[in-house]
């Protein structure tokens, strides 16, 4: 269009330089993307001669971004709604109830006993069984109800227009009506129930997260009584806070008493079989509970802003033993640490970095950093500062968890990234499931198209490590290797994937 042209030519009056998106059309007359850059040339008294296009088609990638753009809002195996989609559509209907008065429900549903079939039958029955469960609660809600999996074998039900508790009960009662039936799948007769929790808008909340994770807490209770039950969200159902504030006061303590502990998950070049890294796992030896993993005490760090000091400490203790290692004799040629989100919001992380690598003496190309999709979406531009920041250090920057977001190509043009970590929920079931495997392709292609590193992590089969290879994934992590460990079991693990003799580097050195 006119005016399209008009600014094309006025930024290349200006600027003597122009990019873009635009559509081509080949000899065929299909249409196709093209991502064009034009540049002016001058001649020896600065006057433009004429004018050199570069022209990529970028048919490929936008077909990969496209799968990705509709995967990103959907679940895989079922194609229902995913988490994502859910609470967007949510928060539409809160605001719609808002205006009108009107209600909405929220139900939670867990199928009982899934895990006794999926771990006596194998995932391919597990995984059509879901389908099938699915597609039978499907067939008994309205049009305009919406069922999400966020899951596992959790389902999540919006429904607008409900009058009442008695409305909602109605529903329940129809949904676990609908497993009356035995799944039949591969020959077998399978039978499954559910368990329902319910929450009420305004009564149990009026913001999507506390609707959920009120329904949730009434799914429970329904499962404590013995299951094939549904059950309303009351006030009396509220988790007793007594065991939050027990997990609380120790982490606020584990720090000085020395229960964190720093674990190492060996990261493989998958064309050569050897370790070239290895990512920095926390763990907290709890004088009570025992070993725990970080899911069970992180998203209390990330609350209570503790996650700031002991992400602080987490980075120089791995950097500390990533020097340790370089003059042991093994030559690392990463450390890889992840940030929170509210780490990263709190203060000036690239200062923080930057002091951690003047205090503990690692060149800033072995340390590479880990950060989330979700902190990138909170605020691009700002995301792309401090990116940038850390780029400027010398330090290596990964998107983890890489498309359980809103993957888009348009921000991650603008990231100063080096890698893409394919999340371990599409690598561990795609031998199995093609939904995951299209992903698993998708994430690949693009990264490889924007000249990014792949990280598959969750590698744990030979015929995972087989297709990873094919599509050109560049590097792998997961049990298939190792599970994470103990520092000073670290070396042990090098010196048997590496096969060779150490080789001291010094510190400042470039390990090609």
């Amino acid at each position: 269009n006119a005016v399209f042209y008009n600014e094309l030519w006025e930024a290349l009056r200006k600027n003597g330089f122009w990019q873009g998106e635009l559509w081509n059309k080949r000899k065929s007359g299909e249409d196709f993307p093209v991502w064009e850059s034009i540049n002016a040339v001058k001649d020896g008294d600065g006057r433009v001669t004429h004018f050199v296009a570069v022209i990529a088609d970028i048919s490929t990638l936008k077909k990969s971004q496209d799968r990705i753009d509709f995967l990103a809002y959907h679940d895989p195996l079922t194609g229902l709604p995913n988490r994502l989609l859910f609470n967007e559509q949510v928060n539409h209907a809160l605001i719609r109830c808002h205006r009108d008065k009107s209600k909405l429900t929220v139900m939670f549903m867990d199928l009982d006993r899934f895990k006794n079939i999926n771990d006596t039958l194998g995932h391919p029955v597990g995984d059509e069984v879901l389908r099938l469960a699915a597609s039978r609660m499907s067939d008994v809600l309205r049009e305009q109800d919406v069922l999400a999996r966020i899951g596992g074998d959790e389902f999540i039900l919006l429904l607008e227009d409900i009058h009442s508790a008695a409305d909602a009960s109605v529903v329940a009662k129809k949904v676990q009506t609908c497993f009356a039936k035995p799944f039949v799948v591969m020959g077998k007769q399978l039978y499954l129930s559910s368990s329902i929790g319910i929450s009420l808008y305004p009564e149990d909340g009026t913001d999507v997260s506390t609707l959920v994770k009120n329904a949730d807490t009434a799914m429970y209770q329904a499962k404590a009584r013995g299951r094939n039950d549904y059950r309303f969200y009351t006030e009396d159902l509220a988790i007793d806070p007594s065991e939050h504030l027990f997990l609380e006061v120790g982490l606020r303590q584990a720090l000085g008493r020395g229960e964190l502990d720093v674990y190492y998950q060996p990261l493989i070049a998958l064309d050569t079989g050897q370790i070239v890294g290895a990512e920095a796992l926390l763990r907290w030896r709890h004088p009570e509970k025992g070993l725990m993993t970080p899911e069970h005490f992180i998203p209390l760090a990330e609350e209570t802003g503790l996650i700031v000091p002991i992400g602080h400490w987490v980075l120089m203790e791995a950097c500390s033993q990533a020097v340790r290692w370089h003059k042991e004799g093994y030559p690392l040629r990463r450390i890889s640490v992840n940030l929170s989100t509210i780490q990263v919001q709190r203060g000036d992380i690239v200062t923080s970095v930057a002091r951690v690598l003047r205090d503990t003496g690692l060149a800033a190309e072995y340390l590479e950093l880990e950060i989330t999709e979700n902190f990138i979406l909170e605020d691009i531009d700002q995301s792309v500062r401090v990116l940038e920041g850390l780029r400027d250090l010398g330090v290596m920057l990964a998107i983890d968890d890489f498309g359980t977001g809103y993957s888009s190509l348009a921000y991650l043009k603008r990231l100063p990234v080096n890698k893409l970590k394919i999340d371990k929920s599409f690598v561990s079931d795609m031998d199995v499931n093609p939904n995951d495997e299209d992903i698993v392709k998708a994430v690949i292609a693009l990264g490889k198209s924007l000249q990014l590193k792949l990280v598959a992590e969750g590698v744990e089969r030979e015929q995972q490590l087989q297709f990873l290879m094919a599509q050109g994934c560049d590097e792998g992590q997961g049990f298939l290797y190792s599970c994470p460990v103990p520092a000073e079991q670290f070396p042990d693990l090098y010196r048997r994937f590496s096969g060779a003799e150490l080789n001291l580097y010094p510190l400042d050195a470039h390990i090609p």
